[in-house]
Formats: structure tokens, sequence, C-alpha cells
């Protein structure tokens, strides 16, 4: 668990230095509206990454196994990119710094297909959940210091010294990578590329009711997330909040509710099992987006403003402890970097297609209608999460039978 922890951080780090940081800096440097809005295009390897995650399931790096190597090689290119990335002038040379901004991305992405399939391989069915909570403490951790500290290091060093700061500490995660343990082989192992692209959609229809399981993927959290694509907007414009009162009471409340609710999912998981907690957290996820009604209605109150940030958050954390559990109960250990990467694209898919209609629904409906619609649009997943309650509990016997498996046999060993 230390050992996701710290890889959680790793991939967490780079996220923002490429999102919402870059902007920043391209803002301090004057850099105009319609190319910074250009450079959102530089998100798009996270969304892409499962293209190229069937290579890093067929090839073997030469040095600390099928995971751990990929991820130091991309830990090292990392560094060495975010470094050269630190010396760029965005006024100056706006070209070159969205070519290394890609780079970056791109390596990002990647780093991140390994580290999830590398979750998959070493975690045990009985702590899923638990490690979804300790990636989210490393992953959040990580990427609220390159959202939010490094603004205040930039306004007292230079974006210079603060982006060549995080170079040194993403070479420093090299060490976490070598300290941690290497997953068991799989038993069988992508042989040609062809095969590392086919028998890992194979094996997800393999499933029995495989379609209905793969929809639900999508369909989840995309209500969850349909509203708070929106939410800085709605505080800001929608209720009127000033930003000092959203960082403090909004996004700081965000990040860690978040956390305490992945704690929370990821204790109840191991208590419930796999469908009680989707069914539960699903429908609490749905029920606190008519919160947000309520705000519309209310004003700027900020009582309000930090209730129902928590609460929804809360909510939404515990949902996806366990919606990361689900997903990696599907994924096989012999192609996990690329079913892995498949299955959390389409969840972002859904989530990416909600966003571009977002601010169409709100100049059509209003804030309190939207949120309603929000609401609404959680229905879908849920009726179609009872629909596969036998599936599920299915998939989790299947689980608890291989921990058993597994624990009598190395009860077996002298």
């Amino acid at each position: 668990m230390v050992a996701i922890l710290l890889l959680g951080a790793s991939s967490g780090l780079p996220l923002n230095l490429t999102l919402s940081t870059l902007q920043a800096w391209l803002a301090d440097a004057g850099v105009d509206i319609k190319t910074i809005g250009i450079f959102g295009l530089v998100g798009l390897p996270y969304t892409l990454k499962f293209l190229w995650a069937p290579l890093l399931d067929r090839y073997l790096p030469p040095f600390l196994g099928r995971r751990r190597g990929w991820i130091a090689i991309f830990q090292v290119a990392l560094a060495l990119a975010i470094g050269i990335m630190s010396f760029s002038e965005p006024a100056a040379f706006p070209v070159a710094m969205g070519a290394i901004a890609v780079l970056v991305a791109l390596l990002s992405a990647s780093q991140d297909i390994v580290i999830d399939a590398y979750r998959v391989d070493i975690v045990r069915p009985q702590e899923r959940a638990l490690a979804s909570a300790v990636t989210a403490f490393g992953y959040r951790g990580a990427a609220v210091f390159a959202s939010s500290v490094m603004l205040i290091i930039a306004s007292y060093t230079g974006w210079h010294l603060a982006y060549g700061l995080v170079a040194v500490i993403m070479a420093l995660m090299v060490f976490a990578t070598v300290w941690s343990p290497e997953p068991v082989l799989a038993a069988h192992v992508p042989r040609t590329l062809r095969e590392a692209v086919v028998e890992p959609l194979r094996d997800l229809l393999q499933h029995p009711g495989a379609r209905g399981l793969l929809l639900l993927v999508p369909l989840y959290k995309v209500g969850d997330a349909f509203a708070l694509s929106l939410y800085s907007a709605f505080m800001l414009k929608g209720v009127g909040f000033n930003l000092v009162q959203l960082g403090t009471y909004g996004k700081l409340n965000m990040t860690i509710s978040t956390m305490v609710g992945v704690t929370l999912g990821g204790w109840a998981y191991l208590r419930w099992g796999l469908y009680r907690c989707l069914a539960v957290f699903g429908v609490a996820q749905a029920l606190t987006l008519l919160l947000f009604m309520v705000m519309a209605h209310a004003g700027p109150k900020v009582w309000l403003l930090t209730v129902v940030t928590c609460v929804d958050t809360l909510a939404g954390g515990m949902g996806q402890a366990v919606f990361v559990a689900f997903i990696m109960t599907l994924c096989s250990t012999s192609y996990s970097a690329t079913q892995y990467a498949l299955l959390s694209a389409l969840a972002v898919l859904a989530r990416v297609l909600m966003q571009a209609v977002a601010g169409t629904v709100v100049d059509a409906v209003g804030w309190a209608n939207f949120f309603l619609i929000t609401f609404l649009t959680c229905l879908p997943g849920l009726i179609l999460l009872f629909l596969l309650r036998d599936r599920i509990r299915s998939l989790d016997a299947r689980e608890k039978a291989s921990v058993a498996a597994s624990r009598l046999s190395e009860g077996a060993v002298p």
C-alpha cells in the first residue's frame, strides 16, 4: 500500500503541469486567451491512452520487471521533459512550449497506464477499494501540490525554478519505483502485438453479461461528472461567491472530503461487497446533486457551500473507491494495461461528452433545472446496476473464492 501511495503521487504530479498550472503560467506570461484555449488540447493523450496501451502489455523492458521497468523509464523521461519545459519561454516561443507540453502529457498518460496496470496486478481482490483510496491520497496530494503550491512557489521564485523543482521530485520518484515490489508475472503474456490488441477485448467480452457491464462503466458516475463539470462557474456566476470563498470553502473542502470519501468507500467495500457498495453509493451520488438546486435558490451562503460541497464530494469519493474496484475486477492480469486504459477511457468519454453540452443546457434551462437534469442522468446507470445485480454478485463471489483458494494454498505451504 505504501508503494501504491507513492506511485499514485508519481501519477498525479505531472498532470496539472500541462493543464491548470500551465494555463496560469501562460496567463502570467501575457499569452492571449485564444492561444491559451488551444493549449487545452494538450490533455488529449489522457483520453487516447488506450491506443498505445497494448504496446506496454506486449513488450517487457530489460530491467525491473514488466511493470516497474516501464514506470521507471517514464519517470526518467518525465523528469527530463519537465526539466526542459522549465527553460521554456511561452510568450516568445509558444509553439515550442506547446510541443514540450504535449510530450509531457504523452509521457504522463503512458506512466498512468502502467501504474494502473501495476495496481491491478499486485493488489489482492479484497484490498482493491482500499488501494483505490490510497491511490487517491497520493494522486490528489501530488495534484494539489502541482496546482496550488506551485503557484505560490512561482510567485516567489518564478516559473522556471518552480517547474525545475517538479523535475527534481519526479526524478526522485524513481527510487520509490525501484523499492516497490514487482507483481508476479501473469500466467499468460501476449506473444504478439495483434494478440495484445485483440485478446484484451475478447477477454472482456467473455464475462457473463459483458455488454451490460461495459455499458455500466460510462453510466455509473456520469451524472456526478455532469454536475461537477460546471462547479466553479456555478459557484461564481450562478450563486455569487468570490474566489477566496470558492477556494477556501469549496475547492479545499472538496479535496479533503473526496479523500475521506474514498477511505470510507474502501472500508465499506471490505464489509458490504461490490454490489451493495455500488448501489448505496450510486444512490447517494444521485441524491446529493439535488442539494445544488437548493443552493441555486438560496444564494451565496458560505455555510451552505461548505455543507453541499462536503456531502456531494464525500458521496462521490465513496463511489469512486468502489467504482475503481469494479473496473479492476473486470481486468485480467494478462492484459491489465490495455483493459484498464480502455475501461477508464470509456468513463472519461462520458464525462467529456457531458461537459461539452453542460453550458448549453444551463443557458437553456437555468441552474436549478440543470441540476435536476444531472440527477435524472444518474437514473439509467442505477437501473442498469439493478438489472446486473446477479452478474456483479457473481463477479464478487468469484473474487472471494479466488482469495479463499489463495489463502488455502498459502496455508498449505510449509
